[in-house]
């Protein structure tokens, strides 16, 4: 990462959110001061960064993980296939592994790890504030998640949702809405299709 990018990445963590530098400072609970264009270079010319205490202080404030930030500062692109949640719920529109079959668009991404990754187009409102209708999640199926990981999600007949994974058991896995309007659900283990983890988002 450099220093250049991390501030960019920082100004549109705060933009996401519809907040001034200033005002992503305050809602970290840090000095409005902290993320100022005026704090970024000491007088001597030299680059001045943000420490790890504030910067994981606004991503608590914010609900984004070390994770998304810091895919957020890569300036690679690359081709991924991109589709719609309702699209997705669909029969044989997904392989067992949980990868598009057959997708028909592609989108351009920072890149990120891993060669099976995809983009989901968010629908409906159980995932705000963090992800709203229109945002874009990138997608790695088939590596492990644990609790707290964001996760889509597809049952067997035909739900996809994006959530967060909460307690998990060899019958059962509950998963949790953002939206403190939607209930957490516990669905049985024989109910989900396949689920994979969210390594990136574009808001």
């Amino acid at each position: 990462m450099q220093h250049s990018q991390i501030w960019r990445a920082i100004d549109s963590l705060a933009e996401r959110r519809g907040l001034t530098p200033s005002g992503l400072a305050r809602a970290a609970g840090l000095d409005p001061t902290t993320f100022n264009r005026s704090k970024r270079v000491a007088p001597d010319g030299r680059p001045r960064w943000p420490s790890t205490e504030s910067l994981a202080r606004a991503l608590d404030a914010t609900g984004v993980s070390m994770e998304d930030f810091a895919a957020s500062t890569s300036t690679a692109r690359r081709t991924i296939p991109i589709v719609g949640l309702a699209r997705a719920g669909a029969d044989g529109f997904f392989d067992e592994a949980g990868f598009p079959a057959s997708p028909a668009e592609t989108v351009r991404f920072p890149d990120v790890e891993g060669d099976s990754v995809y983009a989901l187009e968010v629908t409906g409102d159980s995932m705000a504030p963090l992800y709203r209708e229109g945002d874009i999640v990138v997608v790695r199926p088939g590596v492990a998640v644990r609790r707290g990981d964001r996760v889509v999600v597809r049952t067997r007949n035909g739900e996809v949702m994006a959530k967060e994974l909460g307690r998990r058991s060899e019958q059962s896995i509950e998963l949790i809405s953002l939206n403190p309007l939607h209930a957490p659900r516990v669905l049985a283990v024989g109910e989900i299709d396949w689920m994979s983890r969210i390594v990136w988002a574009s808001q």
